[in-house]
């Protein structure tokens, strides 16, 4: 199946129709990476240098963050049939725009919030844009209307190697849940995706080397969120 191609909208255009929090004082904070990129970790390290600023901090997950959204997580990751890239994509929006509609924009809403999410849309691009081959412009065309098309201030994308996302999934020993359980080509796919996404949102994506020590990669994070912060 080949990528869906969505009107003659360019993928430029299609990024005209987002925007970001617009409370002075409050941010919205993505993280992002393929398994084993050390997400969880630097997840932790965020929540706690914000909220030593005396910041208010909301931290979820993707898919999942409400009632709803965690009933379509278990639906998703725990599915041993293989699901169409279409049904995919919907359920991730479904639970997307509901985490939004309940939480996250009610929380922004406040000054001096902080929102961090685990997985945001470059997961959905990389995922059924680049390895399910729905396209880039789909999903962004999906994600045109309120309340989808709300954008992080700053996402973190956490870029390590194929081998290296192997090596660390199988030191975990967990069960290999519906998408750790692709192929890797699929995986593969992702990577790609989530590289090419960085480049499509230069302005908004900071790559960062996930293979560097936990200490390294927190210190460019920090980093990063002083000059956002002030």
């Amino acid at each position: 199946m080949g990528p869906i191609i969505v009107g003659v909208n360019t993928i430029q255009e299609l990024k005209k129709s987002y925007r970001t929090p617009e409370t002075p004082g409050s941010f919205f904070f993505s993280l992002e990476g393929i398994e084993g990129s050390g997400k969880t970790t630097q997840i932790k390290a965020l929540e706690d240098y914000v909220t030593s600023k005396g910041l208010r901090c909301l931290t979820l997950r993707e898919p999942g963050g409400t009632t709803f959204g965690e009933k379509l997580r278990e639906a998703i990751l725990g599915s041993e049939a293989p699901l169409h890239p279409l049904a995919e994509c919907h359920l991730f929006l479904a639970s997307r725009a509901q985490l939004l509609n309940e939480k996250i924009l009610p929380f922004l809403l406040q000054p001096g919030s902080v929102v961090i999410l685990d997985r945001y849309i470059d997961s959905t691009l990389a995922y059924q844009g680049k390895a399910r081959r729905l396209g880039y412009s789909t999903i962004l065309e999906l994600h045109r209307h309120d309340p989808l098309n709300l954008l992080p201030h700053r996402t973190y994308f956490l870029d390590i190697d194929l081998e290296t996302s192997m090596q660390r999934q199988l030191t975990r020993g967990n069960k290999k849940d519906y998408f750790e359980s692709q192929k890797q080509e699929f995986y593969q796919n992702l990577l790609d995706g989530y590289r090419e996404v960085a480049e499509l949102f230069p302005e908004r994506i900071l790559k960062i080397d996930g293979s560097g020590t936990v200490a390294s990669i927190t210190e460019k994070i920090h980093h990063d969120l002083k000059r956002l912060l002030s």
